[in-house]
């Protein structure tokens, strides 16, 4: 089932969704293949991305790791913090054993993408990420 297949027909409401990455050519490749069937918006830093979390609310947030101006696993331990039910996943190509500890600690990672990321993997990813917010949320 494609995510697009379980949306509501009626429904014009879509879930929104936070790329972070200062790689532009890979935020505009992750964001026009999220953007078929989510509200995508995008921050080329972890700066950025703190900015836009206050000014609209996600379900999921996807951050590359290493990024210029601060990396991404602070970004979603600050995002764990102030937004308890969105749903974050990390994106990274420098993946050690303890960093993934870390990192599946400290910021709660829904989960993890290596470099390259398959399209397929990361909309698939994202749709489970949704439906885990919205379960957050039903829960409490």
């Amino acid at each position: 089932m494609k995510p697009s297949d379980a949306r509501p027909a009626d429904s014009g409401a879509r879930d929104t969704v936070l790329l972070v990455d200062d790689e532009k050519p890979l935020l505009e490749i992750f964001a026009t293949s999220l953007g078929v069937d989510f509200d995508v918006t995008t921050a080329e830093s972890a700066r950025e991305a703190e900015f836009i979390l206050y000014k609209k609310t996600f379900k999921v947030i996807v951050s590359d790791h290493l990024m210029p101006g601060g990396n991404g696993m602070n970004l979603l331990v600050r995002a764990r913090e102030e937004f308890p039910h969105m749903q974050r996943v990390f994106v990274t190509g420098y993946m050690k054993p303890e960093l993934l500890m870390r990192s599946v600690n400290e910021a709660a990672l829904f989960r993890y993408l290596l470099k390259p990321v398959s399209m397929i993997d990361l909309n698939k990813v994202v749709y489970d990420a949704a439906r885990a917010h919205d379960a957050s949320v039903m829960a409490g």
